[in-house]
């Protein structure tokens, strides 16, 4: 069966019976997938995480940690000794230095992304909220700051992923993770999304993964929409 570890489903479920359900329908088409808040938070969450990883599927564990550095610090470490593969925190310089020095202090190999700006904001939506840039001026100024504080990649929207990508080589990184919510296949719902792209049109900017979710869990069958977004990525590269 084809399938492609550049594709993340986000689990965005209110339970994790109703999630494990899903991976189950899913099978072997995706081997990544996104765990966010609402199903950590809930008892059995963080286990459930576990459960994944034990079937051999890549877990990106969503917390986007933000707290005082020492906080981070001991979060991040709490996590990555527990087991996960990708874990996010807030791209601020205190948050990201505690983030690397709790992961490395856990001697594992989890990946640490930096979420620049939220994808479900817009330049206006950041004028409210007090920021004198743009989304794409913030979103470059804090992949400089994730790059300086040794953060393996970044969460980006796909409309900021060919910028984050130069700027990643000009700094010698060319193994930059770009991590793209904000990815609906043709034709789908934006949903919530502002800066949303086409899978190959994130592909093609420069990500190196894709998180769907809705466009997948929210089909009225998840495998087929997972297996046609696998398919029009599959041979295709930047």
């Amino acid at each position: 069966m084809l399938t492609d570890s550049r594709l993340i489903v986000g689990l965005d479920l209110p339970s994790i019976e109703a999630a494990r359900e899903m991976v189950d329908r899913i099978g072997a088409t995706v081997s990544a997938y996104k765990i966010g808040l609402t199903l950590l938070a809930r008892p059995g969450g963080v286990a459930f995480a576990h459960e994944l990883r034990a079937r051999g599927k890549t877990v990106f564990q969503d917390w986007k940690l933000h707290d005082i550095g020492a906080q981070v610090e001991g979060a991040a470490r709490a996590v990555a000794e527990g087991g996960c593969d990708l874990l996010t925190v807030h791209a601020e310089p205190q948050v990201m230095r505690g983030a690397v020095k709790g992961r490395d202090a856990a001697g594992t190999g989890v990946k640490l992304l930096a979420v620049t700006v939220l994808t479900s904001l817009s330049d206006a939506d950041l004028t409210d909220l007090g920021y004198g840039f743009s989304a794409a001026d913030l979103v470059e100024r804090r992949v400089r700051q994730a790059l300086d504080c040794g953060v393996d990649g970044v969460v980006s929207s796909p409309l900021e992923a060919a910028r984050v990508r130069e700027i990643a080589r000009e700094a010698g990184r060319p193994d930059f993770l770009i991590v793209t919510p904000g990815v609906r296949p043709e034709g789908a719902d934006r949903g919530d999304q502002q800066r949303v792209a086409t899978p190959r049109e994130a592909l093609l900017a420069g990500a190196t993964h894709l998180v769907v979710a809705r466009p997948v869990i929210g089909a009225d069958n998840p495998l087929t929409a997972a297996s046609a977004i696998v398919e029009s990525i599959d041979g295709f590269a930047a």
